[in-house]
């Protein structure tokens, strides 16, 4: 281990999960990295933004005693430093002066040996820090054993301020601790980010982050190093708890960091579907509950969303109902059956037609003289939305929801009816997307995945076109543009917020635009009460997209 005269040290970085608001657990997490990290031979551990706990913790760090309760852990583990292993660089919020900060603490020699808070405060997206915390102004670097660590937290490495104070005040490395979400693209946004710091300062560069999922937003962990040369020495994996020790050497150049076998990079529908994992799998779990119960109804929405939950909490934890009426067809009856044997989850049918039945005759005095329309449709979807919530209240299963986010851009779905549930893998998955993941996961068995090898669906389930099968010979693009167009037109709308000209000037037909547009801002408060989903694009529904309800403004052609 170093001491005050050497020229190495050893650093493992911490890429754990971790449970937001429960400090006894989050403690004993550090205290097992601590400890692996000493067996390594560590002389630091370094573990996430606010790992102590957890992130993002929103309103719940307004709570003083939530606060003194992160500070006394802190305390209790600075204590247990004393016994001569490494220290530790821990998160935790921290009120100082009346002033409420995002901070990180260094435990050393049985004290709190250092603290620094966050300057740059996110105010973005799915980040409303400035709402909760105090910004503080840069500081110098850390000393720890004879060397001089740049501590900065999260966002305070995306702009250049901070980095350069440190690098003018004598840091030798910039070592951030992190909170940084998964978000499609987002690693080779990290690394060109960093590189870009590196560039500026002309230090290496630690990038520690958190791997969970935790409500709407997943971590993807991927921590990894940077040499002053710019030259990756080290990639931790995505989506996997993992303590990576990585070794430092002092030179004339500065301090270098000795090169390791680098993790692969996984391809994009990889890590979307172990985010989907993720995601599902940390709600559930860290929720208490037993497992899911989802509608699978022989399309492809449903037997996504149910090969995810099989694969993420294990088959025996999942319950598959399928609930026909009239309307379903054979090859649907066939092909739920046939998915949920490929995935070895339980399975059941349930028929709606008595239950759809006696809402029709019940309402026939009111109906009277009126022809059916979408009324009857809905009262379908109502029917098969009360059935599986009266199942996850009987036996306790969380009702997963399966709508995808062409859908719910669009409100092609029912309040009460398909949008019942607690939870959506989904939600930020467009209907192109969610075929090219069920065409990967037929060909791959996802990293982690609790079920057995092979496929998860029958193919038919992909080639056929998609139906809501709530009247004779539906087809989805009997009330919407096909997916390719109806696709390629939201992500202009809600990732890029353009214009009804701009999007029209890309080549797509100027009905079909504002037709959508249309749709897209309609639909707005059945987006506002559908469940929590995974956070998976640039711009979510929900946090990352806040639209009034009540809008008078129209992005429509003049």
């Amino acid at each position: 281990m170093a001491d005050e005269m050497s020229d190495t040290l050893n650093i493992a970085i911490a890429q754990i999960n971790l449970h937001l608001g429960a400090i006894d657990k989050n403690l004993a997490k550090l205290r097992a990295a601590r400890a692996e990290g000493a067996r390594l031979g560590a002389d630091l551990v370094v573990t996430p933004e606010l790992s102590i706990a957890g992130y993002p913790p929103e309103d719940l760090v307004l709570k003083p005693a939530f606060v003194a309760a992160c500070e006394a852990a802190a305390e209790t583990l600075a204590a247990e430093t004393a016994d001569g292993g490494p220290g530790i660089i821990v998160g935790l919020p921290w009120r100082n002066g009346g002033k409420l900060h995002n901070a990180a603490f260094l435990l050393e020699g049985g004290r709190i040996a250092a603290r620094r808070a966050k300057v740059e405060l996110p105010n973005y997206g799915v980040f409303d820090e400035k709402r909760v915390f105090d910004a503080c102004t840069p500081s110098g670097p850390v000393p720890f054993r004879g060397f001089r660590l740049g501590l900065m937290i999260c966002e305070d490495w995306w702009l250049p301020a901070v980095s350069e104070t440190l690098a003018e005040t004598g840091a030798e490395m910039l070592l951030s601790i992190n909170g940084s979400p998964f978000e499609d693209g987002k690693q080779t946004r990290r690394v060109t980010l960093a590189v870009e710091r590196v560039v500026e300062t002309g230090l290496p560069y630690v990038f520690a982050a958190q791997v969970c999922g935790q409500d709407e937003v997943v971590f993807d962990g991927a921590s990894f190093v940077l040499n002053a040369d710019r030259s990756l020495a080290v990639q931790m994996p995505h989506f996997e708890e993992a303590i990576t020790l990585t070794s430092w050497t002092r030179t004339e150049a500065g301090l270098v960091c000795a090169p390791q076998t680098l993790a692969p990079e996984p391809e994009r529908y990889a890590l979307i579907y172990q985010a989907m994992m993720w995601g599902l799998r940390d709600y559930v779990n860290k929720n208490g509950f037993p497992g899911v119960v989802l509608g699978l109804s022989g399309g492809i929405d449903s037997a996504i969303s149910a090969a995810v939950a099989a694969d993420a909490l294990g088959p025996e934890r999942v319950r598959a109902v399928m609930l026909p009426s009239r309307y379903t067809s054979a090859h649907s009856l066939e092909d739920a059956a046939e998915c949920a044997r490929m995935l070895g989850i339980p399975y059941e049918t349930i028929p709606i037609s008595g239950a759809t039945e006696a809402f029709e005759a019940a309402l026939a005095p009111a109906f009277a003289g009126k022809a059916a329309d979408i009324t009857e449709e809905n009262i379908q979807s109502r029917s098969r939305g009360l059935i599986l919530m009266a199942i996850s209240n009987k036996f306790g299963p969380m009702l997963l929801t399966t709508g995808n986010k062409s859908e719910m851009s669009v409100g092609y779905a029912t309040l009460y009816g398909d949008m019942c549930g607690g939870y959506s893998v989904l939600k930020d998955i467009y209907k192109t997307t969610v075929f090219a993941l069920s065409r990967w996961r037929n060909e791959h068995h996802p990293h982690g995945a609790l079920t057995a090898p092979g496929p998860a669906m029958p193919e038919r389930i992909i080639t056929k076109p998609p139906s809501a099968e709530l009247r004779d010979n539906q087809t989805d693009q009997d009330s919407l543009p096909p997916y390719e167009v109806l696709d390629a037109i939201l992500e202009h709308l809600i990732e890029g917020e353009r214009s009804a000209e701009e999007i029209v000037a890309e080549g797509f037909a100027r009905e079909t635009v504002l037709r959508v547009i249309k749709l897209l801002d309609r639909a707005e408060y059945k987006r506002r009460q559908a469940p929590p989903g995974v956070k998976i694009t640039a711009k979510a529904f929900g946090r990352d997209r806040r639209y009034p309800l009540t809008n008078g403004f129209t992005n429509l052609i003049k």
